[in-house]
């Protein structure tokens, strides 16, 4: 995980509501995106930027390709600011 990739992912407010969408379970790449209003290609590179960050995963199932929250980079990132905060 490189720490400036992720914070590069985090910075943009599409991928922030892709990982708020993850959060309640596994979807497809047109499942989430419905929520949007963007074009599948646009859709498919934030999840590439999400992917690099390491913070989804991805799998296969058929002709589906399904994406999943990956919380231990957001518990890491987590851990860095309190630690930061001093707490």
């Amino acid at each position: 995980m490189s720490f400036q990739n992720t914070m590069k992912a985090l910075a943009d407010p599409t991928r922030r509501e892709i990982l708020n969408l993850l959060k309640s379970g596994e979807k497809n790449a047109g499942e989430l995106a419905e929520h949007f209003d963007m074009t599948a290609a646009a859709v498919s590179r934030h999840l590439s930027v999400l992917r690099e960050a390491d913070l989804i995963r991805d799998r296969r199932d058929g002709k589906f390709i399904i994406y999943e929250l990956n919380a231990s980079v957001l518990e890491e990132i987590l851990l860095w600011l309190t630690e930061l905060k001093g707490e």
